[in-house]
């Protein structure tokens, strides 16, 4: 009896980048009916591995064999032609066209005159595509309109809308909630059963074990092993990934103090805050739990002085203050790490030195002029601290991994030595090691007496790092818990507005 063929084969794949070896003699084979998934962590290659795959990068060295036999995968044109599809991690997606536009991009269906769409058929053809994944926007609707987590749909419903027998899947879950999640799986199981071959990137371990069938790991742009996913455990997967024990995901040394630093009371904003109050003290890291649209982000953005409020008011040390813009909260000393590190913290085409010290450059100027000797200590110095892996203090920071580009926004404001330190969703798309890094620089900060607000969607990093758990539901804080009263399931209680539990 012959060997059953694996639909795709990927054999000594290398690339290489200026000053880093991305990837060397990396391979792996995937059957049809099959969800393999990839691991490893930011930096190990595996982005760049799926872009070789759907064209968008070229390798140096190596081969892709479909159905066993050589394809050239040129461009991203050419592996759509070869039923090759990707949802990437950073969203492609066009602001300013519609959903339904996104969606059949170049692919448009034809009116009876060459050229001219027949926007009734684009918009129904792309309503059936959004339902098949339960997503409830409006196909006519802008991008630009659209949440983090909308979007994110949107772009699994393009990739899903080509009819691909191979689509890859880099991080799709992110930003997505946790019934968006089940839909998400219960899809990728119903293409699974009629043949279609899926490479799944994602960071969050209980994903892979709940819906893949074999991983592959990577590390340091190298195939490390693979295995089926019923043979191995999660910290068999870690010890994979890390090329180490991992230790305790979630330390916790730093005790609050009872010194109030931050408050704000009766926060209004239209539907997104309504009437929302906190207090935050010195060295206590508060988390902020709920779904996507609570108001979460609202709050923080509020705080910050990036969006007005309505009504309401915030104490900083006691004392009445009016944020009106982020300037005034940096200069009290708030600092502010966003949601979308790419899109609204980081200068992609710039130096890491110059990324990390954008606020310090005074500091390191001399009569108007950098001082560049002095710029590279001070960078230097948060590099080493937080161990952020770069070839260069001049690399490019679009060039680092997902992980290394968070670290650069954390150091930044690190570099203020902040009263206050907002976090929102700072371990999104990072991989496991990377988030006990900043798990740990959390508690070390608290424990400097740093003040933390975090925000986050993975309920076990919110309970394992909080001193604190308010919960918001609809613009509103409906339940507080104590560190060790907080479980999963009153949080998700509180947070789909089954009730209050305000202290």
């Amino acid at each position: 009896m012959s060997a059953v063929i694996p639909r795709l084969q990927m054999k000594g794949i290398c690339k290489s980048f200026p000053g880093v070896q991305a990837l060397c003699d990396v391979g792996f084979d995937a059957e049809a009916g099959q969800i393999h998934a990839l691991a490893g962590e930011n930096g190990a290659g595996k982005s760049t591995l799926m872009k070789i795959l759907t064209g968008a990068l070229r390798k140096d060295a190596g081969e892709i064999l479909l159905q066993g036999q050589p394809a050239s995968v040129d461009s991203p044109r050419r592996a759509q032609l070869l039923g090759i599809s990707m949802v990437q991690q950073e969203l492609t997606l066009i602001p300013y066209l519609t959903v339904g536009q996104n969606i059949f991009l170049g692919r448009e269906p034809g009116w009876h005159l060459p050229g001219v769409v027949d926007q009734k058929r684009l918009y129904e053809q792309a309503r059936a595509e959004l339902d098949k994944l339960g997503i409830s926007v409006d196909a006519r609707a802008l991008v630009a309109d659209l949440s983090l987590a909308q979007r994110q749909m949107v772009e699994v419903a393009k990739a899903l809308s080509q009819k691909a027998q191979v689509i890859a899947l880099d991080e799709p879950t992110s930003s997505l909630t946790e019934r968006e999640t089940e839909t998400l799986f219960g899809l990728m199981r119903a293409l699974k059963a009629q043949g279609v071959t899926l490479i799944f990137i994602s960071h969050r371990l209980e994903e892979l074990f709940e819906v893949a069938d074999v991983v592959t790991v990577l590390r340091d742009g190298q195939g490390v092993g693979t295995a089926r996913v019923q043979d191995v455990t999660p910290a068999d997967v870690v010890r994979m990934m890390v090329g180490r024990e991992l230790g305790d995901m979630y330390p916790k040394a730093s005790t609050p103090g009872s010194e109030v630093v931050l408050r704000a009371q009766g926060l209004r904003r239209g539907k997104d805050l309504r009437g929302v109050d906190l207090e935050l003290r010195r060295g206590e890291v508060l988390g902020l739990a709920g779904l996507v649209g609570a108001g979460r982000t609202f709050v923080a953005r509020a705080l910050f002085g990036a969006d007005p409020v309505e009504s309401g008011e915030i104490w900083l040390e006691g004392r009445p203050v009016r944020m009106r813009s982020p300037e005034e909260a940096i200069r009290r000393g708030i600092g502010f790490v966003p949601e979308d590190r790419k899109s609204q913290a980081l200068f992609l085409a710039l130096a890491v030195r110059i990324n990390l010290a954008i606020r310090q450059l005074q500091r390191v100027s001399h009569f108007g002029l950098l001082d560049f000797s002095a710029l590279d200590r001070l960078a230097g110095s948060y590099v080493q601290r937080l161990g952020i892996r770069t070839p260069s203090l001049l690399q490019r920071v679009r060039n680092l991994s997902g992980g290394n580009q968070q670290k650069v926004v954390i150091a930044r404001w690190l570099t203020i030595q902040p009263k206050v330190l907002i976090l929102d969703e700072p371990t999104r798309g990072i991989d496991v090691g990377t988030k006990a890094e900043i798990h740990a620089l959390i508690d070390e900060l608290a424990k400097q007496g740093v003040a933390i607000l975090m925000i986050s969607s993975e309920l076990p990093e919110i309970l394992g790092i909080s001193d604190r758990v308010l919960v918001m539901h609809e613009g509103q804080v409906v339940a507080e818990f104590a560190r060790g009263q907080a479980t999963q399931d009153a949080i998700m209680h509180a947070a789909t507005g089954g009730g209050n539990r305000v202290s």
